[in-house]
């Protein structure tokens, strides 16, 4: 963007002086509902500090503060140099994905909820799937499938865990939706990580359940897809569980 684009953002953001005991907050919120409004633009860039600290009635310091606040939520992009400065950012994935990942470590969020939500929005999924899916949708699910059986196979169960992971990104790609794709993202990229900390094992029950929910695909029975897939989460939640318990 062109340096004229950049100062016509500058007046058009309708910033106002906050109260000093909330300034982190209150900056941060501004900005965002600036973005909202559609007054700042993701690449737009934000006015220089000088003139933010007047606005917002803040010492540089605070709102030096509040901007790292801001990129560390992703919301903004801090670059150095001549042509540096604060830009707003285009939509970030990861933003979503670690935000969850945080809260699983931190505890906010259980074994038991992550199950229960992959359970709900794999009902979602396999449904839409049943309505939308290409011949060449099912296709690439059973090249899923198929690799996964040669990694069971050779015996490279990190790889089968691996490629069982991407099974579900596979069906919720098909749904065409950014939300639920992003959504599954998201809980495939935590359950990842947890499937690393417990290891990798045998086991004998995920492919035949694979094998069993590709037929109803095709057939485009979604009631018995959707059953079959829930009820491979929560036996596999519970394999999951009693490996952790196991080495405890």
């Amino acid at each position: 963007m062109d340096q004229t684009g950049q100062a016509a953002v500058a007046e058009e953001a309708t910033f106002e002086p906050i109260s000093v005991s909330r300034a982190l907050d209150e900056i941060a919120r501004q900005i965002r509902q600036e973005v909202m409004a559609g007054r700042l633009k993701p690449g737009q860039k934000l006015p220089p500090e000088r003139e933010l600290c007047v606005r917002f009635g803040v010492s540089r310091n605070t709102l030096r503060e509040a901007l790292r606040a801001l990129e560390i939520s992703g919301i903004i992009e801090l670059k150095k140099g001549a042509s540096g400065g604060a830009f707003i950012k285009k939509g970030d994935r990861d933003v979503v994905i670690t935000g969850l990942r945080d809260l699983y470590y931190l505890g906010s969020i259980t074994p038991e909820q992550l199950t229960e939500a992959r359970v709900m929005l794999a009902d979602l999924v396999v449904r839409d799937v049943c309505v939308k899916a290409t011949e060449a949708d099912l296709e690439a699910l059973q090249a899923n499938v198929a690799a996964a059986e040669a990694a069971q196979k050779a015996g490279n169960f990190e790889e089968r865990a691996r490629i069982h992971l991407e099974f579900h990104s596979l069906l919720v790609k098909i749904s065409g939706n950014p939300i639920l794709i992003l959504t599954m993202e998201a809980i495939l990229k935590v359950m990842a990580e947890f499937v690393a900390q417990i290891g990798y094992s045998e086991n004998r029950f995920v492919l035949p359940s694979r094998r069993r929910l590709l037929k109803l695909l095709a057939e485009r029975n979604a009631d018995e897809a959707a059953n079959e897939m829930a009820a491979h989460l929560r036996r596999v939640h519970r394999y999951y569980l009693s490996q952790i318990k196991s080495q405890d």
